[in-house]
């Protein structure tokens, strides 16, 4: 009675907004890497930033996935921003062989990805 989507579909809108989010997550990490050379900004204000770059990122994947599903969109917004997060993971963990950039952030990294894309979900 009521049309199913094509996961099909589904799956490669979760991939394009994914990739879509990493593109802008490096766009975004480039420009602060020229604020950190320009104004020689402190530890903290670059990790402030990054974390920023985290939650705008996955805010916005949410977003976009939410406008897209039309229901239950804060299900799909907290899948993406769980996906952006396991990749980041993933990423670091091959790069680092450990989560050593995660030590002491990792459950509050997951929450903030997590839970800003969702809120993006809930609110498109």
């Amino acid at each position: 009675m009521f049309p199913t989507k094509n996961p099909g579909s589904r799956l490669t809108f979760i991939l394009k907004d994914l990739l879509l989010s990493y593109l802008l997550t490096a766009l975004l990490l480039l420009l602060l890497s020229l604020l950190l050379y320009r104004f020689s900004l402190s530890e903290k204000t670059v990790t402030l930033c990054i974390t920023g770059i985290y939650i705008l990122v996955t805010f916005l994947a949410g977003f976009l996935a939410g406008k897209k599903e039309g229901s239950r969109k804060f299900l799909f917004g907290l899948l993406l921003g769980g996906l952006y997060f396991l990749i980041l993971l993933l990423i670091s963990l091959i790069v680092n062989h450990s989560l050593q950039g995660f030590s002491g952030h990792f459950f509050t990294v997951l929450l903030l990805c997590c839970g800003s894309g969702m809120l993006g979900g809930m609110l498109s």
